[in-house]
Formats: structure tokens, sequence, C-alpha cells
């Protein structure tokens, strides 16, 4: 992925971003000197000199001149990171209280925002996850269900090919590459196709008929993989 991209996930506008990582490249430098070496305008450039100034990604060396050098990369992530998890803590605690809770069918698009709800129903979950997926998307998730073992929790897993999972019940056989079908503690169930993009759509939802259903479905396909399994050996 793009650097400048990656900065504006950050907080920083591009040319903020474009400054950040030529004052890398060119090391320390005054407003003018900037604005040469990455074809910003010169108002433009001292203005965006400033709002790195601003959000802690560089500092302004007092002198006859006055020069810009850049926080390191780690330095400047980190304090943002930690940053935005003191007020995620914040909202939380400031966060409404829903009057009901949503029942109903939730379609989530998009392969990052998919693997996000993946990631967060694992890291939620409190008793166990079944989870029908290929191993090219089961390794998408293995820190979370490796982190669900290590608690001590139930996971169940389906997938084409063996597994290197401790504590995890896993069994083989043929599965679609792109389906997904997880369930997390017998309440909620997340269903769909990812894709390579944004073609990518899931269903999520906490209705009990459905969580039953796939809950049934996933039983069945179980059996029918012991079965098999038994037949081989006989």
């Amino acid at each position: 992925m793009d650097s400048v991209l990656l900065l504006t996930h950050f907080g920083l506008t591009q040319q903020e971003a474009k400054l950040y990582w030529a004052l890398f490249s060119q090391g320390d430098l005054t407003g003018y000197e900037a604005a040469k070496v990455t074809g910003i305008s010169r108002s433009n450039a001292y203005s965006a000199l400033s709002g790195l100034v601003e959000k802690g990604a560089a500092r302004l060396m007092e002198g006859a001149a006055a020069r810009y050098t850049p926080v390191p990369v780690a330095e400047f992530c980190g304090n943002c990171i930690y940053s935005l998890q003191k007020d995620a803590k914040e909202l939380s605690l400031l966060q409404p209280k829903r009057r009901t809770d949503s029942e109903g069918y939730i379609t989530i698009a998009g392969k990052k925002h998919i693997l996000l709800k993946m990631r967060n129903l694992l890291r939620g979950a409190e008793e166990r996850v079944y989870a029908s997926m290929s191993a090219e998307l089961i390794v998408r998730i293995l820190p979370e269900l490796r982190g669900m073992t290590e608690r001590g929790l139930k996971v169940v897993v389906i997938t084409d090919h063996p597994l290197d999972l401790p504590g995890a019940t896993v069994y083989c056989t043929e599965k679609k590459q792109k389906q997904i079908r997880l369930i997390a503690d017998s309440s909620s169930v997340l269903t769909g196709d990812l894709d390579d993009g944004e073609n990518s759509t899931c269903l999520y939802s906490k209705k009990d008929n459905l969580v039953s259903l796939f809950k049934e479905d996933l039983k069945n396909e179980i059996r029918l993989i012991e079965l098999t399994k038994e037949r081989e050996q006989a």
C-alpha cells in the first residue's frame, strides 16, 4: 500500500504525508526547501508543515531559518494509537445504552469490514466458536483463534487442509474457497463470501432461528466427515 495513503490513516492530509516523507528522504528542511522538493506551493507547504507540528509528526528547529525535523514513524504512530485507545475507552463510558439490541439481518460489505467483523466476533467470544472456511481464509484469523484456545474456549474448525492449532478440534474436507460460515457463542452467525475486494458480502445476524439452522448444518457436516473417515479406515 502507498505510504501516503497509510499516513492518512493516522490523521495526516495527503500534502502533510508527502512533506513528512520528504523530511526523511531529504533531511531537515525549511518551508521553502520543502516546497521546492515536493512541488507543493510555498503557502500550502508552510501550512502543511505547521499541521505536522500540531499533529506531532514533526518538530520545529529554531535557528537563523526555521527548519522542520520529522518525528520517527514508530513514535508518531504509537502516539496516535495511544491517544485513540484512550479516547476509545472514554467513548465507551459515554456511549448511550441502546434501547434494544438489533436482532435482524445485517449486510456487511467489503473484504476489510468482513475481516474486522470476524476478528471482533472471535475476540469477544466467551464460550465457543464454530468456523467453516478454507485454510486460506482461516490463516487470516489464526491469531484470534489461538487467543481463544489459550483462554480455554471451545474452537471447532472445518477446513480443507490440516491446521496447526493446538487446543482446537479440526475437521478436514473440501471447502469452497471464498465461503465463510462462523458461529460465535451460539448467539451470532456470520455467513457469505470473502472475495478479493469490495464485492465481498456477508450476512450477520443474532436471530435464534438462523443460528440454530447453521449450528445444525455444521453438525451434519461434521457427522458426514466422521462417517467418511470411518468408511476409509474400514
